[in-house]
């Protein structure tokens, strides 16, 4: 046994840098981190240089290498999953975009039971909290002070121009700022890049109060399972450099994500009492909830041939990348100091939808997540996807051994809204990409390609070729029905003391775009709840609605 901390906080991530920072600033507080991975070492190219994030995924160094079980609306393919595994969690390795998700996202999570607090007016003024808007400080949506600080993509070169004038001849509309007043429309995208570095999570909330006394930091720290006296946690069990040690606090909280999280929790024996039973775990509370409810973001990549010589492709050259890595490395510019994300936009696919249900990002070249490309010469791409989907899948361990992976299952594709929307995606991709401001640059579809034309050649092509935009969230949901697992005004765990969830297991559900930003807004909302701290006044500021609902 070891000294008694005041808070453990299970996962060095995205949620849990930003709580070792709020949780330690009392000196009185004596903090705890705890994370499986590794140091995210300043030399460490891979992590750092933006262009690099392709690098790390399948990377057993920096990457859990999840895979779905067979899927069964999607041919059954295993659908590889990547997730952080290092300190600063998968905002380490992830595609450095921020988006905060729609306003009505909030408004949504607020109609559940318990769930009054965490609407827009309530979440937007942690979301300014956390975030320095480098682009536009002065925006009474945006934060001006917090260690987030963002940039916004360049969007220069005439890909881009070009992009952005077809999405207004296709019928929708610019936004000056997807993250501000209106999320509908087209808009350069803000960014966790500053002066050509990646800046993760625990880039700006950790290493800036590293000398704290309070905070401590371990990592290759395994957690295996949450200790409890009755039903009170007391401390957690641990794996460090292949030893089991035993630390005690007053307060766990568990920030490993929608996978780790309810894994955590399984084997600590809190989830569905009679599939802990079967595994032989003894219940201490039985959650049904804890591990359902599972959503993601699907998304594909409608890709062009380009007739003129101006996109990225060839940056993607071997012979480059010695030149590319050098003037990143000495001038924090070039092609390896952009994300490429740097634009896209949000929209509806129909008018049944309140707000928009589909997310694209567009890139000046054709490349996949994984860093291939076509063989083909210059391109460029979308990515699409639905925001919405109603298809809900799970997390369960399958063993007590906690270094056996849960199984995950998506069950992408199962549900006729999702088939229906994946076909509209496909057609508006489609319907900006042929707009005459492409002309000039349109060589051809590549993929699909023409060969994929009906609904059911559209969702064939989707379930061989969909990946995961890796956006997995709501496996321990905040409310009060049967089926939450955390009480959203203290972020404790029903029916125990002592252990708190704060991360993107507690969405009720996905929201409308790349989750970083509001998984952060969460454990900064989080950290006052967990601190008994006022809450920042809600914000009642009139934000763009499509209609009222």
């Amino acid at each position: 046994m070891v000294a008694q901390y005041d808070y453990i906080i299970v996962g060095g991530g995205s949620a849990g840098s930003a709580l070792g920072n709020r949780l330690s600033a009392d000196p009185n507080h004596e903090v705890l981190i705890l994370e499986a991975g590794r140091r995210d070492y300043k030399w460490d190219v891979f992590i750092h240089m933006p262009a690099g994030l392709a690098f790390p995924i399948g990377n057993k160094h920096y990457d859990w290498m999840y895979e779905s079980e067979p899927e069964p609306f999607m041919n059954n393919r295993r659908i590889y999953h990547a997730r952080g595994k290092v300190l600063g969690g998968s905002s380490s390795i992830n595609g450095m975009i921020w988006q905060r998700g729609n306003p009505m996202d909030y408004e949504r999570w607020s109609q559940d039971q318990g769930m009054e607090n965490w609407d827009y007016a309530h979440c937007l003024p942690y979301f300014k909290r956390m975030e320095t808007c480098l682009a536009d400080p002065n925006n009474p949506f945006r934060g001006n002070g917090g260690p987030l600080q963002l940039e916004r993509g360049p969007v220069k070169g005439p890909l881009f121009k070009a992009f952005f004038d077809a999405t207004v001849q296709a019928g929708y509309s610019r936004t000056d700022d997807v993250n501000g007043f209106r999320q509908e429309g087209f808009a350069a995208f803000d960014r966790n890049v500053r002066r050509g570095r990646r800046l993760s999570a625990a880039r700006a909330y950790l290493y800036p109060v590293k000398s704290r006394k309070n905070l401590h930091i371990k990592t290759k720290a395994m957690v295996t399972k949450v200790l409890f006296d009755g039903n009170r946690a007391i401390g957690v069990e641990a794996i460090v450099k292949g030893k089991k040690q035993n630390f005690l606090s007053k307060d766990v909280v568990l920030c490993g994500g929608a996978i780790n999280t309810p894994q955590i929790l399984q084997l600590s024996g809190i989830g569905n009492a009679q599939d802990l039973a079967k595994l032989g775990i003894k219940v201490v509370k039985d959650l049904p909830g804890v591990g359902a409810n599972l959503q993601d973001h699907l998304e594909v990549y409608v890709q062009y041939s380009c007739k003129q010589p101006v996109s990225m492709q060839p940056m993607l050259k071997f012979w480059r990348r010695p030149f590319i890595g050098a003037e990143w490395l000495f001038l924090r510019k070039g092609p390896g100091a952009t994300n490429h994300f740097e634009a896209g936009g949000f929209a509806r696919s129909n008018d049944k939808v309140a707000y928009p249900n589909l997310m694209f990002h567009f890139l000046p070249l054709a490349i996949r997540y994984d860093g291939t490309a076509p063989s083909s010469g210059h391109g460029y791409q979308v990515h699409v996807g639905p925001m919405y989907s109603d298809a809900r899948g799970s997390v369960m361990i399958s063993s007590t051994n906690p270094m056996d992976k849960p199984k995950l299952k998506f069950n992408y594709l199962s549900t006729e809204q999702d088939k229906e929307e994946w076909v509209e995606a496909i057609h508006v991709a489609r319907k900006i990409l042929t707009q005459k401001a492409m002309e000039p640059f349109n060589a051809g579809e590549t993929s699909p390609g023409s060969s994929v034309d009906t609904d059911e050649e559209i969702l064939n092509w989707v379930r061989k070729d969909g990946e995961t935009a890796l956006h997995p969230s709501c496996t321990a949901k905040m409310g009060t029905d049967e089926m939450s697992v955390v009480d959203p005004n203290t972020m404790k765990v029903h029916g125990v003391e002592g252990l708190r969830v704060a991360d993107a297991s507690v969405f009720p559900y996905v929201t409308n775009g790349n989750i970083y930003a509001p998984v952060m807004m969460v454990a900064e909302k989080a950290a006052d709840l967990i601190l008994g701290k006022q809450p920042l006044p809600p914000e009642n500021i009139e934000f763009y609605r499509h209609q009222k609902v």
